[in-house]
């Protein structure tokens, strides 16, 4: 691309800065300790539209055994951190997801739920997710959350000057789950934000869906993870922006690290229209 075109190409770009916090901690560090770090982090983004935190990073992904005291409900300290730091940037904060504690019980009778929360830029919620396939085979999270039923699209102001995206939530698990994805673009979906807390045993899954759901859906993926070792399992890191061409537009390391990435939000639509996939779905 000549000089002469570069001008006109970024004038043709709609573009979001994206921060991902790839956070990484252990065993050893205390809760709160670890949500007011986590908080300065994110309070730090200042000039990004947009920053996504990892899920469960606050309790712990693997820290089962510790869930039900660490559980809170939506307007508890961890999002109050969330809330003040999204101030404090100015921008739009996925926080992750938190062990949410309800008063009433879900269908299976339980008040712990996997959720994820985004907040504006003035620290007031936009949107929440439970997420829908929780993992553990009959342990973790099956035995002890409620299963989220909801397909969650909703329109995020992170586009330049606060204009909206239409934004699919999803978490961890629900990457193995074509089916929730495709919803999401049936609802309108042009990017989807995925905080994992995935392990280092299996990256090359991760690795590999990642791709795979940007791909045949034609979105823009944040794929944002957890580094570190905690309750005896080592967290895969390798968080990602993925294209809808499949690109891998940034990944991280194995450590704790902060991506900042652009994306160019017309790069959708021009990957729709020249490939139309989409289109030809029969079933």
């Amino acid at each position: 691309m000549g000089e002469a075109a570069e001008p006109q190409q970024r004038a043709a770009q709609r573009v979001a800065h994206v921060s991902v916090l790839q956070v990484g901690y252990g065993d050893d560090e205390p809760v709160a300790a670890r949500v007011q770090r986590v908080a300065q982090l994110v309070a730090d983004q200042r000039g990004a539209d947009l920053v996504v935190l990892p899920e469960l990073w606050a309790p712990g992904g693997f820290s089962y055994r510790e869930w039900e005291q660490r559980a809170e409900p939506l307007e508890g300290p961890t999002l109050r951190a969330l809330a003040d730091a999204a101030r404090a940037a100015g921008a739009v904060v996925h926080g992750g997801s938190l062990v949410e504690r309800t008063q009433r019980p879900g269908p299976q009778g339980r008040h712990l739920w996997n959720t994820s929360v985004v907040l504006g830029r003035d620290g007031a919620l936009l949107a929440s997710y439970r997420k829908v396939h929780r993992f553990g085979f009959g342990t973790g999270e099956p035995l002890l959350m409620e299963a989220g039923e909801e397909v969650v699209v909703a329109d995020l102001p992170v586009g330049p000057h606060g204009s909206p995206v239409r934004t699919g939530l999803a978490t961890c698990y629900d990457l193995r789950f074509p089916e929730l994805f495709r919803r999401q673009v049936e609802l309108g979906a042009q990017l989807v934000l995925l905080p994992a807390a995935w392990p280092a045993a299996r990256l090359a899954h991760w690795q590999l869906l990642t791709r795979a759901r940007a791909v045949e859906d034609q979105v823009h993926l944040v794929a944002v993870g957890t580094a570190g070792t905690h309750a005896g399992t080592r967290m895969a890191g390798r968080s990602a922006v993925v294209g809808p061409w499949g690109e891998v537009l940034a990944e991280a390391g194995d450590d704790e690290e902060v991506l900042r990435v652009e994306v160019d939000l017309t790069q959708v639509a021009r990957c729709r229209e020249q490939f139309p996939v989409l289109a030809d779905r029969r079933l």
